[in-house]
């Protein structure tokens, strides 16, 4: 039936009213925005809480917040806190509440850094935990004072590495896995294929460890004055209650939080009848860089690219994690290097690897750009496989000391799932036209010629792109990079010594370096702009554009996989993986999971 022009008419009005009415929201939004903005007394505590989900970046939707919803905290958002406190002259100090947080060692190298550059200014940094391991104790380690509560534990006991394995359970279960690898070390199938750990595995392993546990005993000993046999002696003690830790100086206090906050009173020099003016990091989030001369002047691109690498959009789904699309890095390559008023690009590498065809794909974007503009890699906590594959034709690398990178190496397989259909009762037929129809069938094995096909095509991928484009990339021949490459995993200061790397540090290290190369003042701060851009909040709420919004049955899903343990959410994200190869895909990825307490 038709709408008759009364309803039209009545809709549209309704719809246009429906759109002034939120333009006015907005409009008094921005009005009263500045009011709104919270005041920093002279001589202020920056309060910072280190602990839960940490994301390499968030984007902060202004409309989001000018309606009052709540912005996630980010690691760069973290750092952006710290850089801010240290030229604001109403910042008298910083207390970090250290509380699990969940980043890993490269991270933790850079947060160091920016707490260390903060007290060069002369402000103090208290550390405050209830509970410290190895990676807080480590974060905690920066600042001038740590403090733990009376009832509170140490647990610096020294390190683990836990690496699970599949074998098993696919045993019990019918399921053959099938795999073709290029490298010694390439063990990212050893998760499906053994039950325990390869030499070459372990030899990696090891030298991650060692190199962790040097770094983090040198950063006790240096810190706490002590010698690096006494750390050793006291690590292979541990854990320790708050009362021995003070005793044996590995804390200044042992104290609760409001102690703590006196403390900090005395060493900013209050009155004892003064409460401490403290100011929180998401009202201090309020208060914008540029006020206080930061982030001004020429621009330079920061494009975050985090997760696992796929073909397509990035997203992030409950059972696969943060993915990394090369179709949204590809975009925002391609903005950054067309827009002349950017005169550098920064790529932050957050990613294990993943898609070797996607990783080719950005790399060939990034080509493209470097030949428009300078190009540095930031690599965060991982860049790894075909994280360092989008990295290597950077014009420089920048890496934290325990950064895990290099990986150059490839793999693919599929599982067999014949014992499992005929374990379940389920028998299937295939009818082919074509020699090799039937390559990626479930039910049998690759032999003949279609082990053959496969094996060549990982040899090309590796021999005839990976490699040379390496070799290019670092200014080293193939053999050399064959040499480093064979699947083999490197720490940021490893593969610094091994021409992988050019510098280490973190973000801003990296932006220094593109200053340098876009022939910026040295002296003068730049512009960052953040990319991929981020949907529009009203396109994330009423939908539309090319990613699809959260479905319900998406949030139930994702409440079920939180409520899940680690190891079984690793699992489904690693069958995730198993998925993409099914469709033919030669994997680019980090040869184990690595979780190092």
């Amino acid at each position: 039936m038709a709408m008759s022009n009364t309803k039209k008419a009545f809709l549209i009005i309704g719809g246009l009213l429906l759109v002034a009415v939120l333009v006015g929201i907005i409009g008094f939004a921005l009005i009263f925005e500045s009011m709104g903005r919270p005041t920093v007394a002279r001589n202020s505590v920056l309060v910072l809480k280190v602990s839960g989900d940490l994301p390499d970046y968030a984007p902060e939707d202004p409309t989001a917040k000018l309606l009052g919803i709540n912005q996630p905290q980010s690691f760069s958002s973290l750092l952006t806190q710290i850089r801010k406190a240290k030229v604001d002259n109403r910042i008298g100090g910083i207390v970090l509440d250290i509380n699990f947080p969940g980043i890993g060692w490269g991270k933790a190298d850079e947060l160091r850094d920016a707490v260390k550059d903060f007290r060069n200014s002369g402000k103090p940094v208290y550390a405050y935990m209830q509970i410290g391991t190895n990676k807080e104790y480590y974060i905690a380690t920066s600042a001038e004072k740590i403090f733990l509560p009376p009832a509170g534990d140490l647990y610096v006991n020294g390190f683990a590495a836990n690496v699970m394995f599949y074998r098993g359970s696919l045993d019990k279960l019918g399921i053959e896995p099938q795999f073709l690898k290029i490298g010694k070390y390439k063990n990212a199938p050893d998760q499906y294929t053994e039950k325990s750990m390869t030499e070459p595995h372990r030899e990696v392993i090891d030298a991650i460890l060692n190199e962790y546990f040097g770094r983090m005993t040198q950063a006790i000993a240096d810190e706490r004055k002590k010698s690096l046999e006494d750390v050793k002696a006291i690590i292979d003690e541990a854990p320790y209650h708050a009362d021995d830790a003070l005793k044996i100086g590995l804390i200044d206090g042992a104290a609760y939080r409001d102690q703590v906050y006196d403390e900090m009173k005395n060493r900013l020099g209050y009155k004892e009848e003064d409460e401490l003016r403290t100011v929180s990091a998401s009202d201090y989030r309020e208060i914008p860089s540029d006020s206080l001369g930061l982030n001004n002047g020429e621009k330079v691109a920061v494009i975050y690219a985090s997760g696992a690498i796929n073909l397509g959009r990035s997203s992030q789904g409950p059972f696969s994690g943060d993915a990394l699309g090369s179709d949204t890095i590809v975009d925002a390559v391609n903005q950054a290097a067309e827009d002349t008023s950017i005169k550098a690009i920064v790529l932050r590498v957050d990613s294990p690897g993943g898609s070797s065809l996607a990783s080719d794909l950005m790399w060939h974007a990034l080509e493209e750009a470097k030949a428009k503009k300078p190009v540095v890699v930031s690599m965060s906590d991982v860049a790894a496989s075909g994280g360092y594959y989008i990295s290597c034709n950077a014009n420089k690398i920048v890496a934290e000391p325990s950064t895990v990178t290099g990986s150059i190496g490839v793999f693919m397989g599929k599982p067999v799932m014949k014992g499992f259909y005929d374990w379940i009762g389920i028998s299937s037929e295939y009818v082919m036209m074509g020699k090799n129809a039937g390559i990626f069938r479930e039910t049998s094995k690759w032999e003949g010629t279609e082990l053959e096909k496969m094996q060549k095509q990982i040899e090309k991928i590796y021999f005839t792109d990976f490699v040379p484009k390496v070799a290019k990339g670092r200014n080293k021949s193939d053999e050399e990079v064959n040499t480093l490459g064979q699947g083999r995993v490197w720490t940021g200061t490893q593969a610094k010594e091994n021409g992988l790397v050019d510098e280490i540090g973190g973000l801003e290290k990296a932006i220094e370096i593109a200053k340098q190369l876009a022939n910026l003042p040295a002296d003068k701060d730049v512009r960052r702009v953040a990319f991929p851009t981020p949907r529009p909040f009203f396109e994330t709420i009423f939908g539309g554009g090319e990613e699809n919004t959260t479905t319900e049955e998406q949030r139930a899903q994702a409440a079920l996989v939180k409520a899940m343990p680690e190891d079984i959410r690793r699992s489904f994200r690693y069958a995730a993986m198993l998925d993409q190869m099914k469709q033919g895909q030669a994997m680019l990825l980090l040869p184990f999971e690595l979780e190092v307490k």
